[in-house]
Order: structure tokens, then C-alpha cells, then sequence
């Protein structure tokens, strides 16, 4: 089982840090992932990740009440706002867009509605 977290964790990891550039992945959720699959995989990796200078407060902030800090919640809103509205100007399929729509409006009301962790 530590091989099959362990690979979840690096896949989660290099998931998160796709969504650091590119609008459609969200970086906090995969970013969480990985430090509770490294912390049962890899006790080394997952002190790593909770030290990084970038990952470790959302870490912190998530795992101490389940909180998103407010500058993560706005770059994740805009960042969906951005990918549903590409999607419209580009002209996709009516029902692409109704299924990214429910998907985008049940991820951001999550997000919106934790608590905010640190500024």
C-alpha cells in the first residue's frame, strides 16, 4: 500500500504544480492530496512538502480547521471563471459547457465556503 500512496502523492503533486499555470487544474485540493498520501507513504517527503515555502501554509492552514487562505480562494475563482469563459469563446459543445458549468459552480462553492485560513 505505501507504493500506491506514494504514487498518488507524486501524481497529485505534479498535478498541483500543473495548476500553478494552467487554469483548468486547481493547485490547492492536489496540493493537499499529496501531503496525506506522502504522510502515508513517505515521512520524508511529506515533512518536505509541509516545510515548502509555497505549499506549506495551505497545508497547514487545511489541516488545522479546513481552511483556504482567501488570495487562494480568489485565484481559484478566477482562474475557473477563466477556463468556463475560454470554453464559451471558443465555441465548444452546449453540453461541455453545462457539465463544466455544474462542476465549476459545486467546486467553487466548496471553495467559498471553508473557512479562510491565513492572508
Amino acid at each position: 500500500m505505501r507504493v500506491f500512496w506514494f504514487v498518488l502523492g507524486c501524481l497529485a503533486l505534479i498535478l498541483g504544480g500543473l495548476g500553478v499555470v494552467l487554469p483548468i487544474l486547481p493547485t490547492t485540493p492536489f496540493v493537499i492530496l499529496a501531503a496525506f498520501a506522502f504522510g502515508k507513504s513517505s515521512r520524508l517527503l511529506e515533512v518536505w512538502l509541509k516545510n515548502n515555502r509555497v505549499f506549506g501554509p495551505m497545508i497547514e492552514d487545511w489541516r488545522s480547521n479546513g481552511a483556504i487562505a482567501p488570495q487562494y480562494k480568489a485565484i481559484a475563482i478566477v482562474m475557473m471563471a477563466a477556463a468556463f469563459g475560454l470554453s464559451i469563446w471558443q465555441g465548444l459543445a452546449p453540453l461541455v459547457i453545462g457539465i463544466q458549468a455544474v462542476a465549476i459552480s459545486a467546486a467553487g462553492a466548496f471553495i467559498l465556503t471553508r473557512p479562510s485560513g491565513r492572508a
